[in-house]
């Protein structure tokens, strides 16, 4: 299934990526295979908030073919 994910500031020089994942893939699918496609990654994707349709998801959730997945870097507020 193909997976659009959507890289916010901080985490790609671009914005956008495509991923092909599995049927019944996992965000912490995504997430593998997101680090193994760009290295770089793979130590800030332990932090980041995947967010679905507006609601943070955990990384159990299940992603459907064509769905899109944005990655938020977490702040605190002091």
């Amino acid at each position: 299934m193909t997976i659009r994910v959507r890289l916010g500031a901080g985490l790609s020089a671009a914005p956008f990526k495509t991923v092909e994942v599995p049927e019944g893939a996992t965000v912490d699918a995504l997430f593998t295979r997101l680090a193994d496609d760009e290295p770089d990654l793979a130590s800030t994707l332990r932090s980041v908030l995947p967010i679905v349709a507006g609601e943070h998801v955990t990384r159990d959730h299940v992603l459907a073919d064509g769905q899109e997945v944005a990655l938020l870097i977490p702040i605190s507020g002091g």
